[in-house]
């Protein structure tokens, strides 16, 4: 099975239908005002109300209110859940119990940020309360969309009891090494099929695409 691509920080209807068209098995849209990617959810919600059934709809989300993300994930019609700050195990539960009390199946990934360790809580404390891990470059004073890179070998060195998405620095040109090195079930990139903050790079979607679903 090859592995899963998504295309996180759109923000208009152009990129994200055209993310869809090329391939991509998820598309992400951050909902944090504090990152320059940032899109109003009403926004989302009438971008994504047409797309094809298989392809996930992630919603990024940093240290909100629990009711806060349940509202929004009912009201849009996502079907994935990024958490990308400090929330808690017991959190990614309570939000999956009060989801599926909704009838709305959710996947959960839950963000670690890479420096020369995994800053924070260690992902096996996770093991048990979300589907994927993913794995971006820290920044102090950036939530993602860094386009910088971290040591692939902090991950080689960390057990790890989840399926992972692999992200931080990735590009068309550096995508199969990344999946080779280290097998991610998926790879997540924004900055790097971008042409300017926000606005992405059809060409390099497809590029990146290609690369990614041909390395075994």
């Amino acid at each position: 099975m090859s592995v899963k691509v998504k295309i996180c920080g759109l923000t208009n209807a152009l990129d994200a239908l055209a993310a869809c068209e090329l391939g991509a098995d998820l598309v992400g849209f951050v909902l944090e005002k504090e990152s320059p990617r940032f899109i109003e959810p009403r926004e989302v919600k009438e971008i994504i109300k047409n797309f094809p059934e298989k392809v996930g709809k992630v919603a990024l989300f940093k240290n909100r209110s629990l009711d806060e993300v349940v509202r929004i994930i009912l009201d849009s019609g996502f079907d994935h859940v990024q958490l990308h700050g400090e929330e808690s195990p017991e959190f990614c539960v309570k939000l999956r119990e009060k989801l599926k009390i909704s009838k709305v199946p959710i996947t959960i990934l839950k963000t670690f940020r890479v420096g020369d360790r995994i800053v924070g809580v260690s992902p096996d404390e996770y093991r048990e309360s979300v589907d994927y891990l993913l794995f971006d470059t820290y920044h102090p004073a950036m939530m993602g969309g860094t386009g910088l890179k971290f040591d692939w070998n902090v991950l080689k060195r960390t057990p790890l009891s989840r399926p992972f998405f692999l992200a931080g620095g990735l590009s068309p040109g550096n995508v199969k090494d990344g999946i080779a090195q280290l097998k991610p079930y998926g790879v997540d990139v924004a900055s790097g099929v971008e042409r300017s903050v926000g606005k992405k790079d059809h060409n390099k979607i497809k590029e990146f695409i290609e690369n990614a679903k041909n390395t075994k």
